[in-house]
């Protein structure tokens, strides 16, 4: 956990020792880890079929996660939980410590959602059941949607909702690149994320994780507004060179902004400069197809007259 204590200034009067003013830091990260677990793959150029992630891919990742080191880590293509317990040892091995770890059953039997996190839960509540109309059925939201509730030391409690909607593979001809269930995925989640907060007078949320769609697309707008209901704003994110993509597609050579956070009016105010930051480390393609994104959490604390 990263808490800054930050003594802004003294002033001493006759019995009284006037303000301190203390503020808390917290740093929250979404990394996709690009199958973190057994598929087929290509490793040296050979393709490997039921080939576990390759150390040099999981070495580059632990790497990052070090030099970041967020109080609380939102996961995508995680595999099953031994692979979650593999990372969290792996991680403690190099001096960062995570005590607590949630892992996402949804649909999907192969890519999770997970946690990874130094600061405890308040609550946490994993929604399987997520679903929709598409075309003549009914669907699931395949990696379902990940709440967690968490307080910081002066009292103050948000939410935070981790998804990772449907990706644009599709063998359904009448939805070019999943776009529909993509946009019905985001609708279920948006809804629920209403029923969760704004329905129950809560309104400091954050939206965390992969949304495979580009910031203006009909699934994002879904989290930006509901009719007349603002449900929240992207959380604007660059990396040291001021480039905005998080994920670079080899197959077409493109880069493309689909990792991040959407806060609601009332949670941006406590983000550190009402931004994002970008991993744009060294080799960070090398292990995901994904770069890290994270944003600093500070919310002062009240001042106290002592007397």
């Amino acid at each position: 956990m990263r808490r800054v204590l930050r003594i802004l200034f003294f002033c001493i009067i006759p019995f009284k020792l006037l303000p301190i003013l203390v503020a808390e830091e917290l740093r929250i990260a979404t990394y996709n880890l690009n199958n973190y677990l057994i598929t087929d793959r290509y490793v040296d150029g050979r393709w490997r079929p039921s080939y576990p992630k390759p150390e040099k891919e999981k070495a580059i990742i632990r790497q990052i996660i070090k030099d970041v080191s967020p109080d609380v880590l939102v996961l995508q293509e995680m595999g099953s939980m031994d692979f979650l317990h593999e990372l969290r040892a792996d991680m403690a091995r190099e001096g960062i410590h995570y005590d607590y770890l949630e892992h996402m059953e949804g649909a999907d039997r192969n890519r999770y959602l997970a946690v990874l996190s130094k600061r405890a839960p308040k609550a946490v509540l994993k929604h399987k059941d997520l679903n929709f109309k598409y075309f003549e059925g009914r669907e699931v939201v395949k990696r379902g949607m990940l709440e967690m509730t968490f307080e910081l030391t002066c009292g103050t409690k948000f939410q935070l909702f981790a998804v990772h909607l449907k990706s644009r593979y599709t063998d359904k001809k009448e939805d070019l690149q999943s776009s529909l269930r993509r946009v019905r995925e985001a609708e279920a989640c948006r809804n629920r994320i209403i029923e969760r907060t704004h329905d129950l007078g809560a309104d400091k949320y954050l939206v965390v994780g992969d949304f495979n769609d580009h910031p203006s697309s009909a699934t994002m707008r879904r989290f930006y507004r509901r009719g007349n209901l603002e449900i929240g704003a992207l959380v604007p994110a660059a990396d040291s060179r001021g480039e905005l993509w998080t994920y670079f597609y080899e197959k077409e050579s493109r880069y493309e902004s689909v990792d991040g956070f959407v806060a609601s009016s009332a949670f941006m105010p406590m983000i550190k400069s009402r931004c994002a930051k970008i991993v744009d480390s060294l080799g960070a393609l090398t292990g995901s197809d994904h770069r890290m994104v994270y944003l600093d959490l500070i919310e002062p604390a009240p001042a106290q007259v002592k007397k």
